[in-house]
Protein backbone atom coordinates (compact mmCIF):
# COMPACT_ATOMS: atom_id res chain seq x y z
CA UNK A 1 0.00 0.00 0.00
CA UNK A 2 2.96 2.21 0.91
CA UNK A 3 4.37 1.48 -2.30
CA UNK A 4 1.36 2.15 -4.10
CA UNK A 5 0.75 6.20 -2.69
CA UNK A 6 4.92 6.60 -3.06
CA UNK A 7 3.93 6.15 -6.73
CA UNK A 8 0.65 7.96 -6.77
CA UNK A 9 1.13 10.59 -9.97
CA UNK A 10 -1.30 8.56 -12.54
CA UNK A 11 -3.74 8.08 -10.19
CA UNK A 12 -3.33 11.87 -8.63
CA UNK A 13 -3.98 12.78 -11.90
CA UNK A 14 -6.62 10.84 -13.13
CA UNK A 15 -8.80 11.58 -9.99
CA UNK A 16 -7.82 15.67 -10.85
CA UNK A 17 -9.78 15.23 -13.93
CA UNK A 18 -12.76 13.09 -12.33
CA UNK A 19 -13.25 16.32 -9.38
CA UNK A 20 -13.09 18.78 -12.37
CA UNK A 21 -16.16 16.79 -14.23
CA UNK A 22 -17.84 16.41 -11.24
CA UNK A 23 -17.14 20.33 -10.49
CA UNK A 24 -18.83 21.02 -14.15
CA UNK A 25 -21.69 18.61 -13.19
CA UNK A 26 -22.47 20.12 -10.43
CA UNK A 27 -22.05 23.76 -11.38
CA UNK A 28 -25.00 22.70 -14.40
CA UNK A 29 -27.25 21.33 -11.84
CA UNK A 30 -27.08 24.50 -9.62
CA UNK A 31 -27.71 26.49 -12.50
CA UNK A 32 -30.20 24.51 -14.40
CA UNK A 33 -32.30 22.93 -11.04
CA UNK A 34 -31.71 25.62 -9.08
CA UNK A 35 -31.78 24.80 -5.12
CA UNK A 36 -34.72 23.56 -3.16
CA UNK A 37 -34.56 26.60 -0.42
CA UNK A 38 -36.24 25.72 2.98
CA UNK A 39 -38.75 28.16 4.56
CA UNK A 40 -35.91 29.59 6.52
CA UNK A 41 -34.81 31.29 3.40
CA UNK A 42 -38.70 31.45 1.51
CA UNK A 43 -40.74 31.89 4.20
CA UNK A 44 -43.70 29.84 5.07
CA UNK A 45 -45.72 28.45 8.48
CA UNK A 46 -44.00 25.71 10.66
CA UNK A 47 -46.43 23.81 13.10
CA UNK A 48 -45.92 21.18 15.73
CA UNK A 49 -48.66 18.62 16.34
CA UNK A 50 -49.44 16.42 18.64
CA UNK A 51 -52.06 13.13 17.67
CA UNK A 52 -52.47 9.68 17.93
CA UNK A 53 -49.14 7.41 17.77
CA UNK A 54 -50.31 4.72 15.69
CA UNK A 55 -51.22 7.25 12.96
CA UNK A 56 -48.28 7.74 10.28
CA UNK A 57 -46.67 10.96 7.84
CA UNK A 58 -47.95 8.82 4.68
CA UNK A 59 -51.84 9.47 6.60
CA UNK A 60 -51.09 13.06 7.70
CA UNK A 61 -49.54 14.65 3.97
CA UNK A 62 -52.62 13.81 1.90
CA UNK A 63 -55.35 15.59 3.88
CA UNK A 64 -52.88 18.69 4.40
CA UNK A 65 -51.89 18.85 0.52
CA UNK A 66 -55.55 18.67 -0.39
CA UNK A 67 -56.75 21.49 2.13
CA UNK A 68 -53.96 23.87 1.39
CA UNK A 69 -53.32 22.96 -1.80
CA UNK A 70 -49.75 23.45 -1.46
CA UNK A 71 -46.60 20.67 -0.94
CA UNK A 72 -46.56 20.14 2.89
CA UNK A 73 -43.38 18.64 4.84
CA UNK A 74 -44.63 16.03 7.23
CA UNK A 75 -41.33 15.27 9.66
CA UNK A 76 -41.41 13.30 12.66
CA UNK A 77 -39.94 16.10 15.74
CA UNK A 78 -38.79 13.27 17.56
CA UNK A 79 -41.28 11.44 20.02
CA UNK A 80 -44.24 9.25 18.66
CA UNK A 81 -47.27 10.71 17.66
CA UNK A 82 -45.20 14.56 17.61
CA UNK A 83 -45.06 15.75 13.87
CA UNK A 84 -43.15 19.23 12.44
CA UNK A 85 -45.55 20.46 9.54
CA UNK A 86 -43.94 22.73 7.45
CA UNK A 87 -45.77 25.11 3.92
CA UNK A 88 -46.29 28.07 2.66
CA UNK A 89 -47.94 30.60 3.63
CA UNK A 90 -51.58 30.80 2.15
CA UNK A 91 -52.60 33.68 0.25
CA UNK A 92 -55.72 33.98 2.63
CA UNK A 93 -54.08 32.48 5.56
CA UNK A 94 -56.53 34.25 7.95
CA UNK A 95 -60.04 32.55 5.98
CA UNK A 96 -57.58 29.32 5.70
CA UNK A 97 -58.93 25.77 7.73
CA UNK A 98 -57.44 25.16 10.70
CA UNK A 99 -54.89 22.02 10.90
CA UNK A 100 -57.46 20.51 13.29
CA UNK A 101 -60.01 20.76 10.75
CA UNK A 102 -58.10 19.31 7.93
CA UNK A 103 -57.03 16.37 9.99
CA UNK A 104 -60.47 15.90 11.40
CA UNK A 105 -61.01 12.86 9.00
CA UNK A 106 -58.44 10.95 10.96
CA UNK A 107 -60.76 10.59 13.41
CA UNK A 108 -58.42 11.63 16.56
CA UNK A 109 -57.67 14.27 18.64
CA UNK A 110 -55.08 16.58 17.08
CA UNK A 111 -53.04 19.32 19.37
CA UNK A 112 -51.45 22.00 17.93
CA UNK A 113 -48.67 22.74 20.36
CA UNK A 114 -46.99 26.09 18.46
CA UNK A 115 -47.26 27.67 14.86
CA UNK A 116 -44.74 30.00 14.03
CA UNK A 117 -44.68 32.44 10.62
CA UNK A 118 -41.41 33.56 8.99
CA UNK A 119 -42.13 35.79 7.12
CA UNK A 120 -40.66 36.49 2.84
CA UNK A 121 -38.38 39.59 4.02
CA UNK A 122 -37.19 37.72 6.91
CA UNK A 123 -36.34 34.81 4.92
CA UNK A 124 -34.38 37.29 2.22
CA UNK A 125 -32.96 38.30 4.77
CA UNK A 126 -31.66 34.65 6.34
CA UNK A 127 -30.15 34.39 2.37
CA UNK A 128 -28.35 37.50 2.34
CA UNK A 129 -26.85 37.31 5.60
CA UNK A 130 -26.21 33.20 5.33
CA UNK A 131 -24.10 34.43 1.77
CA UNK A 132 -22.09 37.24 3.63
CA UNK A 133 -21.32 34.59 6.11
CA UNK A 134 -20.01 32.57 3.80
CA UNK A 135 -18.35 35.06 1.70
CA UNK A 136 -16.55 36.01 4.51
CA UNK A 137 -15.48 32.78 5.81
CA UNK A 138 -14.24 32.63 2.02
CA UNK A 139 -12.61 35.18 1.81
CA UNK A 140 -10.75 35.05 5.68
CA UNK A 141 -9.60 31.30 4.56
CA UNK A 142 -8.41 33.08 1.37
CA UNK A 143 -6.04 35.43 3.09
CA UNK A 144 -4.78 33.03 5.29
CA UNK A 145 -3.46 30.46 2.55
CA UNK A 146 -1.99 33.67 1.01
CA UNK A 147 0.19 34.24 4.27
CA UNK A 148 0.48 30.89 4.88
CA UNK A 149 1.93 29.41 1.59
CA UNK A 150 3.44 30.43 -1.95
CA UNK A 151 0.50 31.35 -4.29
CA UNK A 152 1.25 28.06 -6.17
CA UNK A 153 0.59 25.71 -2.96
CA UNK A 154 -1.83 28.20 -1.83
CA UNK A 155 -3.68 27.68 -4.98
CA UNK A 156 -4.49 23.88 -4.81
CA UNK A 157 -5.56 24.24 -1.11
CA UNK A 158 -8.55 26.82 -2.24
CA UNK A 159 -9.75 24.77 -5.58
CA UNK A 160 -10.13 22.17 -3.11
CA UNK A 161 -12.47 24.29 -0.83
CA UNK A 162 -14.72 25.43 -4.28
CA UNK A 163 -14.95 21.71 -5.06
CA UNK A 164 -16.07 20.35 -1.97
CA UNK A 165 -19.06 23.42 -1.82
CA UNK A 166 -19.53 23.01 -5.36
CA UNK A 167 -20.04 19.38 -5.33
CA UNK A 168 -22.13 19.27 -2.15
CA UNK A 169 -24.52 22.01 -3.68
CA UNK A 170 -24.51 20.09 -6.81
CA UNK A 171 -26.19 17.02 -4.96
CA UNK A 172 -28.77 19.35 -3.46
CA UNK A 173 -29.61 20.67 -6.73
CA UNK A 174 -29.88 17.55 -8.50
CA UNK A 175 -31.91 15.66 -5.80
CA UNK A 176 -34.00 18.62 -4.73
CA UNK A 177 -33.38 18.16 -0.99
CA UNK A 178 -34.36 20.89 1.28
CA UNK A 179 -31.74 23.68 1.34
CA UNK A 180 -32.15 25.48 4.73
CA UNK A 181 -30.26 26.87 7.63
CA UNK A 182 -28.30 23.73 9.05
CA UNK A 183 -27.54 22.67 5.69
CA UNK A 184 -25.96 26.16 5.41
CA UNK A 185 -24.37 25.27 8.92
CA UNK A 186 -22.69 21.86 7.33
CA UNK A 187 -21.65 24.11 4.07
CA UNK A 188 -19.57 26.33 6.89
CA UNK A 189 -18.22 23.47 8.51
CA UNK A 190 -17.48 21.33 5.52
CA UNK A 191 -14.72 24.68 4.55
CA UNK A 192 -13.24 24.12 7.93
CA UNK A 193 -12.46 20.77 7.45
CA UNK A 194 -11.54 20.42 4.10
CA UNK A 195 -8.85 23.21 4.91
CA UNK A 196 -7.94 21.45 7.61
CA UNK A 197 -6.77 18.09 5.43
CA UNK A 198 -5.03 20.62 2.50
CA UNK A 199 -2.90 22.50 4.77
CA UNK A 200 -2.16 19.48 6.52
CA UNK A 201 -0.71 18.04 3.16
CA UNK A 202 0.19 21.37 1.97
CA UNK A 203 2.86 21.86 4.80
CA UNK A 204 4.62 18.27 4.23
CA UNK A 205 5.20 19.29 0.88
CA UNK A 206 6.66 22.80 1.89
CA UNK A 207 8.63 20.72 4.48
CA UNK A 208 9.93 18.23 1.67
CA UNK A 209 10.60 20.91 -0.81
CA UNK A 210 13.32 22.27 1.59
CA UNK A 211 14.70 19.28 3.16
CA UNK A 212 15.27 17.75 -0.43
CA UNK A 213 15.23 20.55 -3.02
CA UNK A 214 16.71 18.13 -5.92
CA UNK A 215 13.91 15.40 -6.01
CA UNK A 216 11.45 16.09 -8.52
CA UNK A 217 8.01 18.36 -7.59
CA UNK A 218 6.08 14.84 -8.70
CA UNK A 219 7.77 12.31 -6.34
CA UNK A 220 7.69 15.42 -3.15
CA UNK A 221 3.98 15.20 -3.56
CA UNK A 222 3.81 11.40 -3.60
CA UNK A 223 5.99 11.25 -0.57
CA UNK A 224 3.87 14.00 0.94
CA UNK A 225 0.75 12.14 0.29
CA UNK A 226 2.37 8.71 1.65
CA UNK A 227 3.31 10.12 4.75
CA UNK A 228 -0.35 11.41 5.65
CA UNK A 229 -2.64 9.33 4.29
CA UNK A 230 -2.74 7.00 7.60
CA UNK A 231 -3.59 10.06 9.25
CA UNK A 232 -5.85 11.65 6.85
CA UNK A 233 -7.76 7.98 6.99
CA UNK A 234 -7.86 7.84 10.51
CA UNK A 235 -9.24 11.39 10.72
CA UNK A 236 -12.11 11.07 7.96
CA UNK A 237 -13.04 7.26 9.31
CA UNK A 238 -14.06 8.33 12.61
CA UNK A 239 -15.40 11.62 11.63
CA UNK A 240 -17.62 9.56 9.12
CA UNK A 241 -18.67 7.49 11.91
CA UNK A 242 -20.10 10.22 14.59
CA UNK A 243 -21.96 12.03 11.08
CA UNK A 244 -23.37 8.47 10.06
CA UNK A 245 -24.84 7.98 13.00
CA UNK A 246 -26.45 11.52 12.98
CA UNK A 247 -27.96 11.04 10.07
CA UNK A 248 -29.01 7.38 10.95
CA UNK A 249 -30.59 8.54 14.50
CA UNK A 250 -30.84 12.45 14.02
CA UNK A 251 -34.11 12.06 12.29
CA UNK A 252 -35.67 14.36 9.65
CA UNK A 253 -34.58 17.99 11.42
CA UNK A 254 -30.84 16.94 11.06
CA UNK A 255 -30.59 14.88 7.72
CA UNK A 256 -29.95 17.69 5.24
CA UNK A 257 -26.91 18.65 8.19
CA UNK A 258 -25.80 14.65 7.91
CA UNK A 259 -26.09 13.83 4.64
CA UNK A 260 -23.74 17.36 3.42
CA UNK A 261 -21.08 16.88 5.90
CA UNK A 262 -21.01 12.76 5.20
CA UNK A 263 -20.42 14.20 1.62
CA UNK A 264 -18.49 17.39 2.44
CA UNK A 265 -16.30 14.68 4.42
CA UNK A 266 -15.42 12.30 1.31
CA UNK A 267 -15.12 14.70 -1.00
CA UNK A 268 -12.87 17.11 1.06
CA UNK A 269 -10.31 14.40 1.79
CA UNK A 270 -10.95 13.41 -1.92
CA UNK A 271 -10.02 16.92 -3.31
CA UNK A 272 -7.41 17.57 -0.69
CA UNK A 273 -5.11 14.29 -1.99
CA UNK A 274 -5.62 14.68 -5.71
CA UNK A 275 -6.63 18.34 -6.99
CA UNK A 276 -4.61 19.38 -3.59
CA UNK A 277 -1.03 18.39 -5.06
CA UNK A 278 -1.80 18.29 -8.67
CA UNK A 279 -2.49 21.80 -8.81
CA UNK A 280 0.67 23.39 -7.62
CA UNK A 281 2.40 20.53 -9.69
CA UNK A 282 0.65 22.23 -12.65
CA UNK A 283 1.75 25.51 -11.98
CA UNK A 284 5.42 24.47 -11.46
CA UNK A 285 5.86 24.72 -7.92
CA UNK A 286 9.89 24.10 -7.26
CA UNK A 287 11.78 24.12 -4.15
CA UNK A 288 13.04 27.45 -4.96
CA UNK A 289 9.90 28.79 -4.09
CA UNK A 290 10.67 28.55 -0.58
CA UNK A 291 14.23 28.52 -0.86
CA UNK A 292 15.58 31.96 1.56
CA UNK A 293 16.34 34.86 -1.21
CA UNK A 294 20.72 35.30 -1.07
CA UNK A 295 21.19 39.08 0.34
CA UNK A 296 22.93 41.62 -1.90
CA UNK A 297 25.70 44.17 -0.18
CA UNK A 298 24.79 47.49 -0.72
CA UNK A 299 27.45 49.43 -2.64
Amino acid sequence: MSLMIKNATKWRHFTSIVSVLLMVISIFMVASRGLNWGLDFTGGVVSEIQLDPAITSSEIEPLLQAGLNQEVSVVSAGEQGRWVLRYAVPETYEQAPSIVQLLAPLATEVSVLNTSIVGPQVGQELAEQGGLALLVAVLCILGYLSYRFEWRLASGSLFALAHDVIFVLGFFAATQMEFNLTVLAAVMAILGYSLNDSIIIADRIRELLIAKPDKPIQAINNEAIAATFSRTLVTSGTTLMTVGALWLLGGGPLEGFAVALFIGIITGTWSSISVGTSLPELFGLRAEHYMPKPLTDEP
